[in-house]
């Protein structure tokens, strides 16, 4: 376990400075001037270059590199170019949003994803062909369409759920799993329905292995074979499409946030990247690559649970 921690660890580093640097380059390459926006129509050309010396955005793009990446090394992610806040304050006031409907979506999709797949590999037959259906047309289905149809049928045809807005669960508990449901279902559904599908498959495949007709002959029934055996040793291809599903989580989150108007990492990256907000938009691709980072690293020390082999690998 501990040499899986510390090779995952040793590679965040560049896998870190690699996004910075990758994200910093490509924001240099799209048109826009954040010094015009911030100036106005209005402003005069002196008035125009002092904002661009003040936020160094007359400098190479190289030194502003270099600028940014002094501030990292010291803790230092800068600040909004339009609103001034420090962009790690920023973060971390927004990432339990997009943190709270990602880790719900996995959850639930995992959920509902291992029981339709157990249930088609126990019985077979056109439950499994309801499934596999179900897996492309969920699969196919854009994120972002399905928030628009689930607030266009609970929010307002039958007003049961908030169709926008976010409330912290400090405020109130139950108006902030309210506020969660629609965005996590539409995150949900996709990853639902590839988890029901690997399930099925790893356990079908499981249940073919010569120590299961063994199990079989020692009088172990089907459920127990089914739960404690096949499930348990299916569960390595299981855990990494339920990595994958975070990750997909992740990215259209980007998309479903605008759509309920949460104050998530989403909406904040959408906003940064029309503004041309640099440091913002740094800041929060350097925090979705540590997420990755860390789910990655969780999946790695699932496999050493899973299977012991795998520990020392």
């Amino acid at each position: 376990m501990l040499s899986i921690i510390t090779r995952r660890l040793a590679l965040a580093i560049p896998i870190l400075l690699l996004t910075t640097t990758i994200t910093f380059v490509l924001q240099g390459l799209v048109p826009g001037d954040a010094a015009r926006a911030i100036a106005g129509i209005g402003a005069t050309q002196e008035t125009y270059e002092r904002i661009r010396e003040e936020l160094n955005l007359h400098l190479p793009l190289w030194q502003q590199y270099g600028l940014y990446m002094g501030g990292l090394v010291r803790g230092d992610l800068g600040s909004s170019l339009f609103s001034g806040e420090p962009v790690a304050q920023t973060i971390a006031a927004r990432l339990p949003v997009t943190l709270s409907i990602i880790v719900g979506a996995t959850l639930l999709a995992a959920l509902l994803g291992i029981l339709l797949g157990t249930l088609s590999a126990r019985v077979g037959g056109a439950v499994a062909r309801v499934i596999d259906v179900v897996s492309l047309t969920g699969s196919a289905l854009p994120n972002f369409w399905l928030a628009l149809i689930l607030v266009q049928v609970f929010a307002i045809a039958i007003p049961l759920l908030p169709a926008t807005g976010f409330v912290p669960f400090t405020v109130s508990p139950s108006l902030w799993a309210a506020s969660l449901v629609l965005p996590v279902v539409a995150l949900a559904i996709g990853g639902i329905a590839d988890i029901a599908k690997m399930t099925r498959d790893a356990i079908g495949t499981s249940l073919d292995q010569p120590y299961m007709r063994t199990l079989r002959a020692a009088g172990i029934g089907e459920t127990a074979l089914l739960w404690r055996h096949a499930l348990k040793n299916a569960g390595v291809p299981i855990v990494t499409v339920i990595g994958l599903g975070f990750i997909a989580a992740l990215i259209g989150s980007l998309f479903v946030e605008n759509v309920f108007a949460l104050p998530g990492l989403g909406s904040l990256i959408n906003q940064a990247t029309l503004q041309g907000d640099i440091p913002v938009i740094q800041g929060v691709a350097l925090a979705y690559a540590a997420v990755v980072i860390v789910v990655n690293l969780l999946v790695d020390l699932s496999y050493g649970l899973l299977n012991p082999k795998l520990r020392t690998r």
